[in-house]
């Protein structure tokens, strides 16, 4: 695939134009974006990359238009799943909801840094050893080995407290308080780094381990720079848009780790396959190339496709799902109402506490079984009356 230096030049620049028009008309104002914010522009942003892939369809083929879908999806996918790790480390970190937005911007701008990094020294890799299928095949089944293992141990992701923030905490000078949506502010007279920059880099350091799983899983559906480039950029496109759309049903999603090791899994045979049919390695084969069947951009497509659909339509009519998603978002909407510093927007506020009501009044109309799942939660309801009783003070105060 060819493609000239004016369409890399436009491309990026289109992106960067995206990234610009995101920050100065949505998010430099901090404010709580509502669902039909949200909706309408997830949707610009997923037709935009619809449409450029109809682009490298006419314009360069249904081949390598079909690799550039099946990228979009795999990363789309990939994306959504650490979605989970950004609202656990928003929550660990009781990021304000107001700021939350940047928040999001920062880690799909570092994100998006982090894997164009990676993108181009793959490439590099790639084009001068074709041992390095061997070893990105080795990684997506390794990863998807290790999702397999945490979803069988009951595990899940970490608290958000990774290494270098841990290492901030212990050097720098930081506080607990955040002050508006500032990186750096004043305690005592001390110059003091502020939970927002330390989110930042929480996010950031997540950011970097999410290129090593993606950009593999990428480059094993299509080896061209420009469609590697193109369909993780745009499947980044939207994220802080998607988070707050599908907010509340993430934990709803409890086979989706369970399908992206399939796809991962699938992603790296197919990659070990290629690796095979181009073989140079002297002590395989006797340096020459190993027949065996290769996996097409179609079958590729379809398998991804269809792990997905079946991974979210088992995960939405899971009772168990559902009622592991109601306890989760009742917790985390009982400790946003009791933390005072989450938001000062009234109406939000009010919203967090009728969400609180919703799910409250969904688990006692679940099956008795579920019920159990409360033990799990230790003072849940001792939470749930204190934000009620704060509820009532508030309106007879009004």
């Amino acid at each position: 695939m060819n493609v000239s230096t004016w369409v890399w030049l436009v491309t990026v620049a289109g992106i960067v134009l995206l990234l610009i028009f995101d920050f100065v008309f949505h998010v430099r104002k901090a404010h709580v974006p509502t669902l039909r914010e949200a909706a309408v522009w997830s949707a610009v942003y997923v037709g935009i990359a619809i449409l450029f892939g109809l682009g490298v369809l006419v314009f360069a083929g249904p081949t390598f238009g079909g690799e550039y879908f099946a990228g979009y999806v795999t990363e789309k996918a990939l994306s959504v799943d650490n979605l989970f790790v950004f609202l656990i480390i928003m929550s660990s970190f009781a990021v304000p909801r107001e700021d939350q937005q940047k928040v999001l911007l920062f880690g799909i701008v570092f994100s998006l840094f982090a894997r164009t990094a990676f993108i181009f020294v793959g490439a590099t890799l790639i084009n001068s050893f074709a041992w390095v299928f061997y070893l990105f095949g080795l990684i997506l089944i390794l990863t998807a080995a290790n999702l397999v293992k945490g979803q069988l141990s009951g595990g899940g992701h970490d608290d958000g407290e990774n290494f270098v923030v841990r290492l901030a905490r212990r050097w720098f000078n930081t506080s607990e308080h955040y002050d508006g949506d500032k990186l750096f502010t004043i305690e005592n007279g001390t110059r003091v780094l502020t939970p927002m920059l330390l989110v930042m880099v929480a996010i950031a350091g997540t950011d970097i381990l999410f290129a090593l799983d993606s950009i593999p899983a990428i480059f094993g559906l299509t080896q061209e720079t420009f469609i590697v480039f193109t369909a993780t950029a745009f499947s980044l496109m939207g994220l802080r848009q998607l988070y707050f759309l599908i907010d509340g049903l993430l934990e709803r999603l409890i086979y989706l780790s369970w399908g992206l090791a399939v796809i991962l899994g699938f992603i790296g045979v197919k990659l070990v396959l290629h690796a095979l049919h181009e073989n140079t390695l002297p002590f395989i084969n006797g340096g020459e190339h190993v027949t065996v069947p290769e996996i097409s951009t179609g079958l590729s497509l379809g398998v991804i496709m269809g792990v997905l659909l079946v991974t979210v339509v088992a995960s939405l009519i899971s009772p168990k799902g559902k009622a592991r998603t109601t306890i989760a978002n009742l917790r985390r909407h009982t400790h946003e109402y009791l933390d005072l510093e989450y938001t000062a927007d009234l109406a939000e506020r009010e919203r967090v506490f009728r969400r609180m009501q919703i799910e409250t009044d969904q688990l006692h109309s679940m099956d008795a079984k579920y019920h159990v799942l409360v033990k799990d939660e230790p003072g849940l309801e001792q939470q749930i009356a204190e934000a009620r009783r704060r509820h009532d003070e508030a309106v007879a105060a009004g």
